[in-house]
């Protein structure tokens, strides 16, 4: 097994190199899945949003029945305190993290007065600007609130994704679309998704089944303000068969063209290049 990227970890007022041991078999967390994060990042001396992530995960930790022991403030402070740690060049991911330690009432409830938090920020390259990537159906589904904690970043749900993921890999494409309950495009497995046809841009609006990402979030503002019209709207997948270019926004790479949805081939498009261009302006401003 290789080892981990460049690691440093924020825990109970230390900073710890690597990947420390922070749960044991009888953590709540570990066993029972009470755990939230968020995620952004830190390049070129830049930490776009990083407030809106450190609200986030405060917000998903209350969702999930944690008590967040941190404020917004103190967790950018931190960022920066542990991203001056790293090489200028390296690019960082940020994971704000916060789960239960003991038991709560009837055992599979965490306790909110346990508590944990850590921050941990790692060495994780952001893909070249000329990716572009595959995209097939997903057989499988996102959960609905009555399913599951929808409305948090929460490690539970991961699972689920995760195995779209596989699956569309394992048919040879490197993401795959995951509709809601109902049939309607929801997102792909680790990013948000958009489209654009006859030069306007369309993505799902966000109906509970899934996470309005804080980048999704942005680039919209920034290509409305740009001149662009952008709808969210009830979206079926022959939208995206049919579609001139599609997207998508992550915090992991940010803006990612798709290059093919099933066996058709799509240029990245200038629409897709223009949001890109417009959120590292946005970043660096």
């Amino acid at each position: 097994m290789s080892g981990w990227s460049d690691t440093w970890t924020w825990i109970d007022g230390t900073w710890h190199e690597g990947n420390p041991p922070i749960m044991g078999p009888r953590t709540h967390a570990s066993w029972l899945g009470s755990s939230v994060f968020d995620g952004a990042r830190f390049f070129d001396g830049v930490m776009p949003d990083i407030d809106l992530h450190c609200l986030r995960v405060n917000d998903s930790a209350l969702a999930l029945g944690i008590k967040p022991t941190m404020k917004v403030g103190d967790m950018v402070e931190l960022t920066k305190e542990g991203c001056a740690k790293f090489k200028g060049d390296q690019q960082i991911y940020v994971k704000p993290m916060y789960w239960s330690e003991h038991d709560g009432p009837g055992v599979i409830t965490g306790d909110p007065n346990s508590t944990r938090f850590c921050l941990c920020l790692f060495d994780a390259p952001m893909a070249p600007k000329d990716t572009a990537m595959s995209i097939t159906l997903s057989p499988y589904r996102r959960p609905t609130m009555e399913c599951m904690p929808v409305n948090a970043k929460a490690g539970c749900l991961y699972p689920n994704n995760a195995r779209a993921m596989v699956e569309a890999k394992e048919r040879g494409f490197d993401n795959a679309v995951v509709r809601d309950m109902l049939g309607n495009v929801a997102e792909l497995t680790s990013a948000n998704i958009f489209m654009a046809k006859d030069g306007k841009v369309h993505t799902p609006a966000p109906n509970g089944t899934f996470l309005n990402g804080i980048t999704r979030q942005r680039v919209i503002q920034l290509l409305r303000s740009a001149g662009f019209d952008v709808f969210e709207r009830t979206m079926g997948y022959q939208d995206f068969l049919e579609a001139d270019e599609i997207f998508s926004t992550g915090n992991y790479n940010k803006v990612t063209p798709v290059k093919r949805i099933e066996k058709r081939d799509l240029q990245p498009g200038p629409i897709a290049a223009r949001a890109r261009d417009l959120y590292w302006d946005f970043s660096h401003s």
